[in-house]
């Protein structure tokens, strides 16, 4: 992938909406006019010395990235775009919903800012974004950390199957006739039953906040759309054959590799991780038995680790520089060194 295809974009704060994010203590917001599309950014202000960027998964927001970004504060300097169509971000003005899509809006977005290298986190879909990012522009990336990855599994897991379907044309009209008279407090429950290993763990104020948020999204123009392309975009990308392959843009990555799966995941199953073990050449797994297929909403204390040991792992390199390289190592089910799954704290 190239650099860019277009000229530089000039980046400019811009005033947010009333009904703009919402944002956590500590976060503010700016918009990125790039080429061809408009990406809204959630930022941390006390942010560590190093940069970092979230990318998030399908259906999903910066938002998603806000408990993770908290707690890595004081070693990151953390920044979350809304993807184009998805969050507070609108469309691309060339409906391109693609992963190699997705991956150029990313880096372009770095190249505006002036960021990169980053520390490079990637969840669901926006793992495979991210990997495309790191494969394309080893220079833009410092670290990966990849949450469920959507990667190739053949087949799916069943529990995954609904969500692939909508693929199919009229699918997603058709399950949107079927519900329509389901309250949002309804289609919230079913997301959070579907996301998370636990749904109890979402409290009253955040699923009153999230089914807010589920309403407003439906009621855009532009969502169908946008959920509908990025999910073809995703099975186009599992099709490409040669170096394009998502697997093997994955056995190009040379930033050592932080891999996160959960034992509960509905959509991600447990043989991917052991793929992507196989795959990434400077990798380690951390398995969480109770997690689903958000980690870093549902158990941020763990990831959090994990990713400081991953820190301390590449600083130790750095100062043991011209000895022997060690490969990453494995954690978790018994699969050798790293950090520990235990996941008796629950965050």
């Amino acid at each position: 992938m190239p650099s860019t295809d277009l000229p530089r974009a000039a980046v400019a704060p811009a005033s947010v909406p009333p009904e703009g994010p919402h944002l956590a203590a500590g976060e503010t917001v700016r918009t990125v006019g790039l080429p061809g599309l408009s990406l809204v950014v959630r930022s941390r202000t006390d942010g560590g010395p190093e940069p970092a960027l979230c990318v998030h998964g399908l259906g999903g927001s910066s938002q998603n990235w806000s408990a993770l970004m908290a707690r890595l504060s004081d070693v990151v300097s953390a920044e979350a775009p809304d993807l184009p169509g998805f969050g507070h971000s609108p469309p691309p003005d060339d409906g391109n919903y693609s992963i190699p899509g997705h991956a150029r809006a990313v880096i372009r977005l770095l190249e505006a800012d002036g960021r990169g290298p980053v520390h490079l986190f990637g969840n669901s879909m926006g793992g495979a974004v991210a990997v495309k990012v790191a494969a394309a522009r080893p220079d833009l990336v410092r670290t990966l950390t990849l949450i469920s990855p959507a990667l190739p599994e053949v087949p799916p897991q069943l529990t995954a199957w609904p969500t692939t379907l909508t693929a199919v044309p009229g699918v997603l009209r058709l399950f949107t006739r079927l519900t329509r008279d389901w309250s949002p407090e309804r289609r919230t429950a079913g997301l959070l039953a579907l996301c998370y290993g636990d749904p109890g763990v979402v409290d009253a104020q955040a699923r009153e906040d999230a089914a807010a948020e589920y309403e407003r999204r439906l009621n855009l123009p532009y969502f169908r759309d946008s959920m509908v392309r990025s999910i073809r975009g995703l099975a186009d990308a599992y099709t490409l054959g040669g170096q394009h392959a998502p697997w093997r843009q994955a056995e190009r990555v040379l930033a050592p590799t932080l891999l996160v799966y959960g034992g509960r995941d509905k959509l991600v199953s447990m043989r991917s991780a052991r793929h992507a073990a196989r795959a990434f050449r400077d990798r380690r797994l951390l398995l969480i038995p109770g997690s689903g297929h958000v980690a870093m909403m549902e158990y941020p204390a763990l990831v959090d680790r994990a990713f400081r040991d991953l820190l301390s792992d590449v600083a130790a390199r750095r100062r043991d520089a011209g000895g022997p390289r060690q490969p990453g190592g494995l954690a978790g089910a018994g699969m050798g060194r790293g950090p520990s799954t235990d996941a008796a704290t629950r965050s």
